[in-house]
C-alpha cells in the first residue's frame, strides 16, 4: 500500500479490483486493515480506491485539528493522484459524512452515491457524539456502546442471536475509543462540526441512503432526512442497527447492485 503526500499530509492508500471506479470512505476510528473483508468483497465488482484517514493506519500523524472540508480536499488530492476525474462513492458512518461533504463540494465528480448509516448534521440530525462515551465508567460504557450500535442488544438478545454477538465483539464503539490518541481527538472534532444539511440539494447524482432500524448512532430518521433533501434520492431501511450491513443478508447485495447501475 503506497503512502503519498496529498493535500499537505501523508496518506496511506490503495487501489484494488477491477470494474467501475469506486471510492470507499471508512468509518470512525477504522483503518484499511480493519475494513479488509469489505474492501476485498467490493474489489470483486469495482476498482476500489480507499485510504487511511489522517493519523490512522499507514497515514502520517494528525498533528492538528481539521474540518470535514479538509477530508474532502484529501479525497480530491487522492483522485488527482490516481487520475480519476469522477467515480462512484460509498461512505459508511463517519465515511458517509465524508462522502456527503465531498459530494456537495464536488457534485460533478460523483457518478453514484451510497450513504450508509450516517447523518447530515444540522436540521437533518447529527450522529451520536461518540466522545461522550469516554465519560462513562468501564462496564457501563460497554453496555451503552452496544445499545448504541443496536438498541436491541443485551444479554438476552445475544443468547438467541449468536450472529449479533459476533458482530458486537468486532464493532463495539467503546472498544475503538482512545482519549489519548491525537488522531481520534481530531477526527471526533471534525465529526462534531459536520453539517451539510443546507447544501445537500446540490448533489445531482443517483443516491441511495440506507439505515438500520435499530441504529442508535445514526438513527433511521436521520437517513430519511438526508434522502428527503437530495433530489431523487432513494431511502432503504434494513433489519439491524449501525452494523446492518453485517446483520441484514439483503443489504450488502442491494447497495452493490445500486452502485453497479449505469446512468
Amino acid at each position: 500500500m503506497p503512502v503519498s503526500a496529498v493535500n499537505g499530509v501523508e496518506l496511506g492508500w490503495e487501489r484494488l479490483g477491477s470494474g467501475p471506479r469506486l471510492l470507499y470512505c471508512n468509518g470512525s476510528g477504522a483503518t484499511l486493515a480493519k475494513a479488509r473483508p469489505l474492501l476485498d468483497f467490493l474489489a470483486g465488482s469495482f476498482e476500489v480506491l480507499a485510504w487511511d484517514y489522517r493519523g490512522f493506519g499507514r497515514s502520517g500523524p494528525a498533528t492538528q485539528s481539521y474540518a470535514m472540508a479538509d477530508v474532502a480536499a484529501d479525497i480530491d488530492g487522492l483522485l488527482r493522484l490516481v487520475d480519476w476525474d469522477a467515480c462512484r462513492v460509498v461512505g459508511v458512518s463517519f465515511g458517509g459524512m465524508v462522502a456527503q461533504e465531498f459530494a456537495v463540494t464536488n457534485p460533478e465528480r460523483v457518478q453514484r452515491l451510497a450513504l450508509l448509516c450516517t447523518s447530515s448534521g444540522g436540521a437533518g440530525g447529527s450522529s451520536y457524539p461518540l466522545q461522550q462515551l469516554l465519560d462513562i465508567p468501564g462496564e457501563e460504557r460497554t453496555t451503552t456502546g452496544l445499545r448504541l450500535v443496536d438498541s436491541r442488544w443485551d444479554g438476552d438478545w445475544f443468547e438467541t442471536h449468536p450472529g449479533d454477538r459476533l458482530v458486537a465483539e468486532r464493532f463495539a464503539p467503546s472498544d475503538q475509543l482512545d482519549p489519548g490518541d491525537a488522531a481520534y481527538r481530531a477526527q471526533m472534532e471534525a465529526r462534531a462540526d459536520h453539517d451539510v444539511w443546507d447544501r445537500l440539494p446540490s448533489i445531482n447524482c443517483p443516491t441511495l441512503v440506507a439505515s438500520g432500524r435499530f441504529d442508535g448512532i445514526a438513527p433511521e430518521e436521520n437517513g430519511k432526512a438526508i434522502a428527503s433533501r437530495i433530489p431523487g434520492a432513494e431511502f432503504r431501511s434494513y433489519e439491524g442497527g449501525h452494523a446492518f450491513l453485517l446483520q441484514d443478508p439483503t443489504a450488502m447485495g442491494e447497495f452493490v447492485a445500486f452502485l453497479l447501475e449505469e446512468g
